[in-house]
């Protein structure tokens, strides 16, 4: 695949917006048409989209809009595939003063970029994010979105769970001053997932600060079959291991309330072999467990309809999390 670059003048761009992509043929037009509706300047903006080798009709459809926004979209290849090289080769091809990483799984209020402008410069803030409203198809995985949104689903993940603004840990995704990369470092390409929280950590360490802003809003399309979120669920909780290991200090303590559930039901049903007296430990954390379950997956639902697969979906979701973590650590060893 070869790179797709416009030869408009630089002099004028601001905002470089930064869209790591692969095999998002199901999702793609929905997010340009997204930014197509932003109210920023497009004369003052490039679009760089950076292609891991798609292997269906994402590389297509991009084409297809940078041959009516010539002087707008901009195509390059990723030949290592995964998001933080990505980012890497967008930043350095980028001639913003601001750098706007965005998601394809997503679409975007109309006033998305402008807010991002408006907030870093208005704020001390070296990153600045919104909240994302999680959305999917069919009756499975609008049940995973809310179970998503939920804050016994995601603990306290607050642009997940319409938190209010302020300074906070983490956004998703992420709008800098170009000056950020200079001086903190670009992404660090050992991460095949969690690349955002550590650029965010390596931030906050370094003094810097995180500003989320309920008025920067995304819909993120999350997966929308139960094998789909099982298997993002333990990638997810085998590279928070894998994260914390090459980067300590990155990742919260939330990250690995699933890890610590899944070990104590271990450790209560050992106990409960060794000797049957401990067996009301058992009974009691998965008592209370699917008391939670039943009161949160009430107030998930917003519709009677979902309560029975949110009472599947959040043990589901939580168990996997939690053995992907286990699963980490097994590969941390070798």
């Amino acid at each position: 695949m070869r790179n797709i670059e416009n030869k408009t003048s630089k002099i004028n761009i601001t905002v470089s917006i930064i869209i790591p992509v692969y095999n998002e043929e199901k999702y793609m037009e929905y997010c340009i048409e997204s930014l197509l509706k932003q109210n920023y300047p497009k004369e003052k903006m490039e679009w760089i989209f950076i292609d891991g080798c798609s292997s269906d009709r994402t590389e297509k459809i991009i084409k297809k809009y940078a041959d009516k926004f010539p002087d707008l979209i901009k195509l390059y290849n990723n030949t290592q595939k995964t998001v933080p090289y990505a980012m890497n080769i967008g930043i350095k091809v980028a001639s913003g003063k601001y750098i706007i990483r965005l998601d394809a799984h997503s679409e975007y209020q109309d006033d998305y970029v402008s807010k991002c402008v408006y907030y870093l410069d208005t704020t001390d803030a070296d990153n600045v994010g919104g909240v994302a409203e999680t959305k999917s198809k069919g009756f499975v995985g609008n049940a995973i979105a809310l179970m998503l949104s939920s804050k016994f689903g995601v603990g306290n993940s607050q642009f997940r769970t319409n938190g209010k603004s302020g300074y906070v840990d983490t956004v998703p995704f992420g709008a800098f001053r170009r000056e950020i990369f200079e001086n903190y470092g670009l992404y660090d390409e050992r991460l095949t997932r969690n690349q955002d929280n550590e650029m965010n950590y390596r931030i906050r360490k370094n003094g810097g600060k995180i500003f989320m802003a309920e008025d920067i809003r995304l819909s993120y399309y999350c997966r929308d079959s139960i094998k789909g979120i099982v298997d993002m669920a333990i990638k997810n909780g085998k590279w928070n291991i894998i994260t914390m290991k090459l980067c300590p200090g990155a990742m919260g303590i939330r990250h690995f309330i699933p890890f610590i559930f899944l070990l104590s039901l271990i450790l209560m049903l050992v106990l409960y072999l060794s000797s049957p007296m401990f067996s009301w430990l058992l009974i009691s954390e998965i008592g209370l467990y699917l008391i939670l379950n039943i009161i949160f997956s009430v107030r998930a639902a917003k519709k009677y309809k979902y309560i029975p697969i949110l009472l599947l979906l959040f043990p589901v979701f939580h168990l996997s999390y939690g053995l992907g973590s286990f699963l980490g650590i097994l590969k941390s060893t070798k």
